[in-house]
Order: structure tokens, then sequence, then C-alpha cells
């Protein structure tokens, strides 16, 4: 299981930062591995499909280590990380969902076109049926992000799932503090509105229900028990790892953007070890 750091000291990572430009490759095999579940989390919400979340990954961190004799630590590292990460992901080829620019009418549409039907018998499945139940929940979920186009998605990941602040987020972005703040405020306006008339987990009065739409989903091809997504390698949920800063912003109802601080923060996969065989092979850290 990868190391992650829930809150980063600061002086440390300016040690490691300190030693990998000196050419250390521990110190960089250190550094990564603070930093590389979040990068992940954020790519994987960004992306919605697992194995291009791992492929970004991989190309955001080896960005960052070909750019790293460029930080001069004017901000934090994860900032100056996350802001790498964004501009990667904000530019990434588009998703299968981003391509066929769906909608909140399209997936509300594809969602009533799901049957309603009981949950498959459990001795025919690989994993424990509300497992399966939990990773529709986030995938759907997750297909919800991708109605928001992409700086909307970023805004909403890293003020309201993360728990950054609008100045951090602000600098990640490049953008103004209020501007920042006008597209969380979008995005969260829009996503709520979706789920408050179309979603049974925030407005009970909607018949959809994560139980009877899964198998369905496995029927259609969007949910398989043997490849799971959203729910694999889980270490933590997000709200046990990522601030909460919901005060911060403007009164309206929680609920949906705490179904998404619920979901599973996951390790993902060893992108260090992977990191450190490519750098090697480069001659990173000879003398």
């Amino acid at each position: 299981m990868p190391d992650f750091d829930t809150n980063p000291d600061l002086d440390a990572d300016a040690h490691w930062v300190r030693q990998a430009q000196a050419g250390s490759m521990d110190a960089l095999d250190a550094l990564v591995r603070r930093h590389q579940t979040w990068v992940f989390n954020l790519a994987l919400r960004m992306i919605w499909r697992r194995e291009t979340a791992e492929d970004a990954t991989q190309e955001i961190l080896i960005k960052a280590v070909t750019k790293l004799s460029s930080f001069g630590n004017q901000s934090a590292f994860r900032t100056w990380l996350y802001r790498i990460a964004i501009n990667h992901l904000l530019h990434v080829r588009k998703s299968e969902m981003e391509e066929r620019r769906m909608t909140f009418t399209d997936m509300g549409t594809s969602l009533d076109g799901v049957q309603n039907v009981d949950l498959p018998d459990p001795r025919t499945l690989s994993v424990d049926v509300q497992h399966l139940v939990e990773e529709a929940k986030i995938g759907c979920m997750t297909a919800m992000l991708m109605c928001l186009d992409r700086r909307q998605r970023a805004a909403f990941i890293l003020g309201e799932v993360f728990g950054e602040t609008s100045a951090v987020g602000a600098e990640v972005m490049e953008e103004s503090p209020d501007n920042f703040r006008q597209l969380l405020s979008r995005a969260r306006r829009d996503l709520y509105q979706f789920m408050n008339g179309k979603c049974g987990l925030v407005n009970e009065i909607n018949p959809c229900r994560c139980a009877r739409k899964t198998t369905g989903f496995m029927r259609n091809g969007w949910l398989d028990p043997n490849h799971l997504q959203f729910t694999k390698d889980r270490i933590a949920s997000v709200q046990d790892v990522a601030a909460n800063r919901l005060a911060e912003l403007e009164a309206i109802d929680r609920k949906h953007a705490e179904l998404y601080r619920m979901q599973p923060f996951l390790a993902g996969p060893d992108f260090a070890r992977h990191l450190r065989e490519i750098l090697s092979q480069s001659g990173f850290g000879a003398n």
C-alpha cells in the first residue's frame, strides 16, 4: 500500500525537495510516495475511467519530477504539484463520456432507461453484493461529475471534496479567488439541482435507488464485478483525510457534497516504484 499524508509537514516536503533536487533517488521516492495518492484520487474523479486515471497520474508525476529543479518554495509543494496535475487534467484527451458531451439531461435519461430490478444472486458474484452496490453508487456519482465542464469539475473536487480553500484553489487553477469561487458555486448549484431532482440519496422522494439500478448497470456494461474502479484498495474515506471547510462557502443544502466526501480515498498503484524504475533507466541520480 502506498504511503500518504493527510496533513503534510511543509518542512519535511522542503527537506525532501532539496535532497531530490540534489539528485537523491531515495528523497524523490519519499516525496512521490507522500503525494501520489492525492494525485491519483484527483485524477480518478476528473477522468472517471480508472485505467486512464492511472496513466494520467503517472504522466503528472513524471512532469513534476522533470520540473522539480524549477520548484523554488514560493508555494507549498502540494499546491505546486496540484497545479501541474490540474493543468494536465484540463488538457488531457477527452474520455468517452466527454466525447459524447453528456449533459445532466442525458444522465437523467440514461438513469431512467435502466430497469429497476432486484440485486443479483450473491452466489453468482465474485464480490460482496453490498460492495457492488457501493461501486454502482460511486460510479454513478462520478458520472454526474462528468456532466460538469472540466474547470467546474476541478473546482468542485478541489474546493468541495478535498476541502481546499478558495485561495489555494485559485492558485492551483491560476484563477483569482473570486473566479474560483464563481466556478465552484456554479458547479455546486448545477450538481445539486440534478441530484435533488433525481437522486434518492439526496432527496428521498426520488425513486432512483442504487440497489435497484445495480443489476441494470451490470447488464449495460457500466459495472463489472471483476474489475472494480471506485472501491478497490480503499484506505479511508475522503472526509477522513481531507479538511472540511464547507463553512467557507455560501449556504446551500450540503447533503450532495457530503456524499462525495464520504466516498473512498483509494491507494491506487505504486506509482513511486514504477517511476523509480523509469528514472533509474534514464540515469537520474547517477554520480
